[in-house]
């Protein structure tokens, strides 16, 4: 029997459960620690609100969850429930799923300025997170100015653009339902450093813009390069420039009152603002011949009281794992971090790749397992952590008490909404009783 802990709940954490299973069949035990008492990590509180297809994925982690040999242990905190050398001490193998939740910084003067925020905590914010269900971000004023050339910066702008009609069946919380229903911004501008051809942005995302009941979207033709050129680009690539040059041929929507403005080349210098964001100080760029950018000493100003940075995220280290402060995830040799210790997903890779990249990710990791672990050793795992968390009077959530937080979500949801999310740790805590 080996004995595995995997440290993270969300996709990485699951797939690696799975992954484990077909490696050793009957002949494994895996427990998935999570800080929280509900699982599915960025499925639950990253994927957007509105994107209820993607969040369908859970019924197949639900499905591990529930086999005999596969365990959920939430509501325990790696580093003060419980340590990594002591995890090392019950378990063959402790598995770092932890993600990479933290936000990278913007790194320029003003960014410490109120209503400069995070991806991660916005995103947080309107899926119900309990680390940020109390953000409060200002959504009045000038403008909002979202940072960045990917998904997240097209799933933020959407959910500040979508009126409170257009969440219909969505899980968005209340709380931000609310607020962005009052709120009074008219333009939102999305900063690309590089040009149409560099974005990492999805065709479908970038299609929704098209279709918002009040947001619409603008590009200026004069930043697309010739489209002859479009062919040099993959599919994709090509069907999201696509989208971009359709916006560019349609600068106005009647009854549409909220621009939602790409800026490309465009790069963030400074934010400023008395005691508070009042303006963005943009520096225009120029593509390098490597396909980076450069500042061209141009600058203009965006008013704004609002700034979500969406540039990357970080794994925050762990005492008891070697870390890489420089790209911000754990410290390893393709998933090997140390004796019994490895990393998956984000934790390994950085903050790269889809939901789907996670699985051979934990396949990959299930190989290490059964290469650098021997069957039978002796370990305590599973009754060991157990005592352990029981002489310090832990609160373990199990997976059957999952069931009723969520049984009791889905009972307070609104009409159109599969569920109401609870936004702090006791009250998910209290639904489970």
């Amino acid at each position: 029997m080996r004995h595995v802990a995997i440290i993270g709940s969300g996709p990485a954490g699951y797939y690696t459960a799975e992954a484990c299973q077909k490696q050793f069949g009957d002949a494994v035990r895996v427990d998935i620690i999570d800080r929280l008492p509900v699982p599915y990590g960025l499925i639950r509180t990253g994927v957007a609100p509105d994107h209820q297809s993607i969040k369908g994925v859970s019924r197949r982690y639900e499905a591990t969850a529930l086999s005999d040999n596969v365990r959920f242990v939430g509501n325990v905190t790696v580093g003060k429930d419980v340590s990594i050398p002591e995890l090392l001490d019950l378990y063959d193998a402790v598995v770092m799923a932890t993600g990479a939740p933290n936000d990278r910084p913007l790194g320029i003067p003003g960014d410490d300025l109120p209503g400069v925020i995070g991806s991660a905590a916005f995103v947080g914010w309107y899926n119900g997170h309990p680390d940020f269900a109390d953000l409060a971000p200002v959504l009045a004023g000038p403008g909002a100015v979202v940072v960045g050339a990917g998904n997240v910066a097209l799933d933020v702008a959407r959910i500040l653009a979508k009126t409170p009609t257009e969440f219909e069946g969505s899980d968005i919380v209340g709380h931000a339902l609310n607020a962005l229903g009052r709120h009074g911004i008219g333009t939102i501008r999305i900063l690309a450093r590089r040009g149409p051809h560099q974005i990492a942005m999805t065709p479908k995302e970038l299609g929704e813009l098209g279709h918002l009941a009040r947001g619409f979207p603008i590009v200026e033709p004069e930043h697309l390069p010739p489209e002859a050129e479009d062919a040099l680009l993959e599919p994709g690539l090509r069907k999201s420039v696509s989208h971009l040059r359709s916006f560019a041929e349609h600068r106005e929507e009647p009854g549409k009152t909220l621009r939602i403005k790409f800026d490309f080349f465009a790069m963030p210098v400074a934010i400023e603002g008395d005691g508070k964001v009042e303006r963005v100080i943009v520096e225009r760029t120029a593509l390098t011949p490597d396909g980076g950018a450069r500042g061209t000493g141009e600058t203009y100003a965006i008013p704004a009281a609002l700034v979500v940075s969406c540039i990357g995220y970080r794994t925050p280290p762990i005492e008891g794992v070697p870390y890489d402060a420089k790209l911000g995830r754990f410290a390893n040799d393709e998933g090997r971090i140390g004796p019994g210790l490895y990393a998956v997903g984000w934790a390994r890779r950085g903050p790269t790749g889809t939901i789907g990249t996670n699985r051979p990710d934990g396949f990959l990791i299930a190989e290490h397992i059964a290469a650098d672990t021997a069957d039978g050793s002796g370990k305590a795992g599973r009754p060991g952590l157990d005592a352990l968390l029981g002489e310090r009077g832990t609160d373990v959530v199990t997976f059957r008490d999952w069931q009723k937080i969520e049984a009791a979500e889905i009972a307070a949801a609104r009409a159109g909404s599969p569920r109401e999310k609870f936004t702090s740790i006791d009250a998910m805590l209290a639904a489970r009783r």
